[in-house]
């Protein structure tokens, strides 16, 4: 990186954003409902956005519980449009995943759909709407939920950080029409105000104070490359999943709906700082900034131990699984010449007049019949090829996959891995949740132009 620049990417001041209060989670209904409302997103000098948020913010309200609560949450719609809302890498049960077409019907407006969780797992998740997504995401349907461990680790401040860009015009509204061509075709709806919003924001950090810092990327397309300057620390836990070992803090890379949680120690001096800032090219732009003033302790805390794991299987070996191709094609500069659309084969240039440009394995949009159905218990490995000139972020229902890496060794569980163009690797699971299970690219531009299927376990 050449230059750091005290400004966000393209359009003005960064928006200092406070995200609205959290809701803790209780035997009671938690009521998210879907509107549209003012926030104000950029600076004082610009009006207020126009948004649809849950209860009126964006992001919604954060959802906070422990590790094994149950709890009910209840969306109403108040909008124009039917939605649902998809719990973003929460195992559970398939009726409660909140795709249309798939899990259930969309919730149309002036109804209700009440869904009801069994929270296995601990660590950063979030929620956001599966319906017609590319634009509900868009204009402000997420928020996030954090599952607390019991045995939480020692840290000052835990902090979430939601990463987001907007595609505002002159007056801080948000450009419309959604689902272009060039977008679609290319890298997605890319925003042009980038900006990091805090659930609590300190007015200052102090020397060798430990925060937890969960980062989240809702973006709607974009990739989030970021870093921090003034503090020391690692990345202990992706996509909610907890790292079995840790990884030393640099530029963390975050494809659009994948999560990371890092444990950071605050090294600058006093009346020093500590940047958050976002990668583009050669470039570096500054999200937020912090004074340092003062020391939290005279000394270093020692590294922190892994956090506890969560009740997932873990891989040992992949011998006599059951391999699924998983073919990424089209898109602009590709060489995708026709695709299966609904039954026919349909010439490229007959699926742009469908608006379905991305392909997988041939094939462009939810088929009808799953691309593979499976017993339980039975360990897949997709082999996911990238043909296409752009990078997809691909993400899967109803569990967490782990890269296959040599010599019978696995990465981390995660529920959505960028795959870069030109590149092959390999994802398996065990299929361990029964239901009809989607697995779609999170660059929603893609997932909207044709890259999504879906299989059945059980």
């Amino acid at each position: 990186m050449r230059n750091i620049h005290r400004r966000t990417l393209l359009k003005g001041a960064v928006a200092t954003v406070i995200m609205p209060a959290f809701t803790r989670a209780s035997t009671s209904e938690i009521l998210l409902r879907a509107k549209p409302a003012s926030v104000q997103l950029v600076d004082a000098d610009h009006p207020q956005t126009q948004i649809w948020g849950y209860n009126g913010g964006v992001p919604g309200p954060q959802i906070r519980a422990v590790q094994g609560d149950q709890i009910a949450l209840r969306l109403s719609n108040d909008l124009v449009q039917p939605t649902s809302v998809h719990w973003h890498g929460l195992r559970v049960k398939n009726s409660m995943d909140g795709v249309p077409g798939i899990t259930q019907k969309a919730v149309l407006t002036g109804e209700e759909f009440l869904y009801q969780l069994n929270l296995r797992d601990a660590g950063t998740f979030w929620y956001h709407s599966h319906n017609r997504s590319a634009e509900q995401v868009a204009r402000g349907l997420y928020g996030v939920m954090v599952i607390v461990e019991p045995d939480a680790p020692d840290v000052d401040r835990d902090i979430v950080v939601v990463l987001d860009d907007w595609r505002l015009d002159e007056v801080a509204q948000i450009s419309e029409p959604f689902g272009n061509l060039h977008d679609h075709s290319h890298a997605g709806r890319l925003g042009n105000f980038i900006h990091a919003m805090f659930d609590s924001l300190p007015a200052q950090m102090a020397t060798n104070e430990r925060l937890r810092l969960r980062f989240v990327n809702t973006a709607t397309d974009r990739i989030m490359p970021i870093s921090l300057r003034g503090v020391s620390g690692w990345v202990v836990a992706r996509d909610g999943m907890p790292l079995k070992k840790l990884e030393p803090l640099g530029i963390l890379t975050l494809g659009p709906a994948e999560r990371a949680d890092v444990i950071i120690d605050v090294t600058a001096e006093h009346d020093g700082e500590v940047l958050l800032i976002f990668h583009d090219r050669n470039q570096g732009y500054v999200l937020n900034d912090f004074r340092v003033s003062g020391a939290a302790a005279t000394v270093r805390r020692p590294k922190p131990t892994p956090l506890s794991p969560n009740p997932i299987e873990t891989l040992v070996s992949v011998a006599g699984a059951r391999t699924i191709p998983l073919r990424m094609q089209g898109g602009a500069m590709g060489d995708l010449q026709e695709g299966l659309y609904k039954g026919k084969m349909l010439s490229m240039r007959d699926l742009v007049g469908q608006g379905q440009i991305w392909t997988l394995n041939g094939e462009a949009g939810l088929p009808v019949e799953p691309l593979f159905e499976t017993p339980l218990h039975a360990t897949i490995v997709f082999e996911m090829r990238n043909d296409t000139a752009f990078a997809h972020a691909m993400h899967l229902h109803g569990t967490h996959f782990q890269e296959v890496l040599p010599n019978d060794t696995f990465g981390p569980h995660k529920d959505t891995v960028l795959i870069q163009p030109g590149e092959a690797r390999d994802f398996a699971f065990v299929a361990d949740n029964p239901g009809k299970w989607l697995i779609h690219c999170h660059m929603l531009s893609h997932q909207s132009a044709g890259m999504k299927t879906w299989f059945r376990v059980g």
